[in-house]
């Protein structure tokens, strides 16, 4: 009951900042910017949807056949299907409530394909490590060769983060205590259910390093993230006001607009206003940035939407009618 509270919450926060900072957002465009936004949405290239859709799909195909490969290692045979089915269902349920698509997509593709959900959970953790390293990765490929135009921008912001040199001291506090929880856990607490969980944890966090196909996982690293520069470059080419921003633009818009996706529940009202304000950078008038971040933002979550619910629908059949003799 009190984990059900806590999500219960956790939704209600997330969802809450991103439906305020729509509100705060509409509440300060004038009239006159009011009729802009909307004027800078008929200026969309619808057609250009179709390609979006089917990038944005092949970056999830290349985020799960990498999965695959990082549960190989521990003997974690999986079905394409089955695995790129779990990831869409994962992704759905992040925008329901926050963080349960990493729970979701391993209990989803325990189920289906009878094999142990808690070795799934150091996977995802690795797959969030390197996430987080080729996102840093491009923020300095972005910064550098963007610097005069987001690098003041980017000072600003950090001076808000000065003073702020005690929470290292709670960071190294709350390391030490963990480690110190892990060995007691080993020692007294051996074969229970918390042993085992952190166990499964550590063997898939370990599992990238006995990976045979270590050039592949990188390669489909480049591919997923390659997919998400490519989706911002054909929605640039979707609106009239961006048809000449390119790559240097979408490292940007990238950059922030992850950020404004992990701030928010599915980065409602976070992603347009945070990517309308780096558009501002760029000399695009707010109303038209705006419109430009709640386009991509649509594109992104349509996506999730459709094919989520297609997995959850197909999946159950598709695994009654074909079983071990899936032909994946």
């Amino acid at each position: 009951m009190k984990k059900r509270i806590i999500q219960a919450l956790q939704y209600i926060f997330f969802l809450g900042l991103g439906l305020f900072l729509i509100y705060w957002k509409a509440a300060h465009l004038s009239p006159a910017q009011k009729q802009q936004l909307y004027d800078a949405f008929g200026t969309v290239n619808l057609g250009m949807l179709t390609p979006v859709i089917i990038v944005g799909f092949l970056s999830h195909w290349f985020r799960a056949m990498r999965w695959r490969l990082l549960l190989q290692p521990l003997d974690i045979h999986t079905g394409k299907l089955n695995t790129i089915s779990a990831v869409m269902i994962g992704y759905l349920a992040n925008l329901l409530v926050p963080r349960m698509g990493e729970v979701a997509k391993c209990t989803v593709l325990a189920k289906h394909e009878k094999v142990p959900a808690d070795k799934m959970v150091g996977t995802i953790v690795s797959e969030r490590i390197f996430d987080l390293v080729c996102l840093l990765i491009i923020s300095i490929l972005a910064f550098a060769l963007q610097y005069n135009i987001v690098g003041n921008y980017m000072s600003q912001l950090s001076m808000q983060y000065k003073g702020n040199g005690y929470r290292w001291i709670f960071f190294v506090v709350f390391a030490l205590l963990l480690i110190g929880f892990v060995y007691w856990l080993k020692k007294k607490k051996k074969g229970s259910k918390v042993y085992n969980l952190l166990k499964g944890v550590g063997a898939g966090i370990a599992s990238i390093w006995r990976m045979q196909n270590r050039g592949l996982f990188l390669f489909y690293t480049l591919l997923i993230w390659g997919m998400y520069i490519l989706m911002i470059i054909i929605g640039f080419k979707s609106m009239p006001v961006t048809a000449s921003f390119g790559i240097f633009e979408a490292l940007v818009v990238l950059v922030f607009g992850s950020v404004g996706m992990i701030v928010t529940q599915g980065g409602i009202g976070a992603y347009p206003v945070i990517v309308g304000q780096i558009l501002m950078l760029y000399g695009i008038a707010e109303p038209s940035g705006l419109a430009f971040g709640w386009v991509s933002w649509m594109a992104q979550t349509g996506i999730i939407i459709i094919f989520g619910v297609l997995a959850l629908i197909l999946l159950p059949l598709f695994n009654k009618h074909y079983g071990k003799n899936r032909l994946d």
